[in-house]
């Protein structure tokens, strides 16, 4: 008998998220060998080494289930960040925690608000709320907080923000985040999304943690995923004022990290030589490419984070002609940018043969 049952009315619209296909499918399908993935922002030195040698630890205890409160996690997110351990919950990733203040705040026919060209996960979570968006255009490939302050409105409830954004690699500053602060209600939650920030160099980028004390509406997301290297085990992390994560951790499911990806974080947090490293090969591999680049006249955005956006005029046609060639890099139609490929910046083995085989499609 077929199925016909309804779906909920809210899911109708969401666009599936696509994810990649694996890197040995790939090269099955295609023919080739040795094959590089640039596409999905990874940290391309590998997990943090102490990450690894706390897990092998664990493997004998996966008979039992995780612990539910993460503990030993919070207590060293506490140290690290200087905050009490009641400001921290942990979540599958950070598009968990996304899913978390969704389900804690929202209710149909509130309103949120977040830039065109952002994160596709807030439409997500805001559609599975049916919310009403109101997505505020960039400008120069920026949050424009002006333009987002403007769309608030009474029925306003969350303000989703990425700093640095992905896909553009772009970020604000901490004065145009403190206006926009000032403007709104202090009821309206406002996400800083920073899954990017170890690798900002700009000056001007906001001290979000300092600005907690004051605006007890801030919520910022922080991830093992980039600079820590541990984006297999979707652990991710929003930092609150204790009233808030109160609220949000109604809504957590119990268990929803599993035990590896607590020992892993825990240990890689204090792994500095690991991120020392990442952050200084990133900051290589970004003014290799941006001077490759600008040799070239390619115009590109210039970026906060470990990626790079490159308009090559025909974003799809140059992401398949890499993908022969065994370069997978990111097509971002669906964020809105159809001449534009997402590059994440690898080795400098990576970059060059990047770069070598760019030129030649182009």
């Amino acid at each position: 008998m077929e199925f016909t049952s309804r779906t909920s009315d809210c899911i109708e619209d969401i666009i599936v998220y696509l994810p990649g296909k694996p890197v040995e499918e790939l090269e099955r399908e295609l023919g080739l060998e040795k094959s590089i993935k640039l596409a999905s922002n990874e940290n391309p030195l590998g997990p943090s080494p102490l990450a690894v040698a706390a897990m092998k630890k664990g493997f004998s205890d996966l008979n039992r289930y995780p612990d539910g409160s993460g503990f030993y996690l919070k207590k060293a997110l506490s140290h690290f960040h200087a905050l009490n351990e009641e400001c921290f919950i942990l979540g599958n990733g950070t598009n968990e925690v996304l899913e978390i203040i969704a389900h804690a705040f929202l209710n149909p026919n509130d309103s949120v608000v977040f830039s065109e060209g952002a994160f596709i996960v807030y439409q997500i979570v805001s559609q599975l709320s049916c919310c009403k968006m109101k997505i505020s255009p960039m400008k120069d490939f920026t949050h424009d907080l002006d333009g987002i302050s403007k769309r608030v409105d009474d029925k306003t409830k969350i303000i989703f923000l990425a700093n640095p954004n992905n896909p553009t690699g772009t970020s604000f500053s901490e004065s145009d985040l403190v206006k926009l602060l000032e403007e709104i209600s202090g009821n309206i939650v406002v996400v800083v999304d920073e899954a990017y920030c170890q690798f900002v160099t700009d000056e001007n980028y906001p001290n979000t943690l300092e600005l907690m004390n004051k605006y007890h509406n801030l919520v910022i997301l922080r991830t093992f995923s980039k600079v820590y290297g541990l984006a297999g085990l979707r652990i991710g992390y929003g930092i609150a004022q204790p009233e808030i994560i109160s609220i949000l951790s109604k809504v957590r499911e119990p268990f929803n990290v599993n035990s590896l990806a607590l020992l892993a974080a825990e240990n890689a947090l204090g792994d500095e030589k690991h991120v020392k490293e990442t952050i200084s090969s990133n900051l290589e591999g970004r003014e290799f490419l941006e001077k490759e680049l600008t040799s070239l006249g390619i115009p590109f955005v210039s970026t906060q984070a470990n990626f790079l956006m490159i308009d090559v005029s025909n974003g799809d046609r140059v992401y398949d002609s890499l993908l022969k060639r065994g370069v997978i890099v990111r097509p971002i139609t669906g964020y809105g940018f159809p001449s534009h490929i997402r590059v994440s910046i690898g080795t400098m083995d990576e970059n060059r043969r990047f770069m070598k085989d760019l030129k030649e499609v182009l």
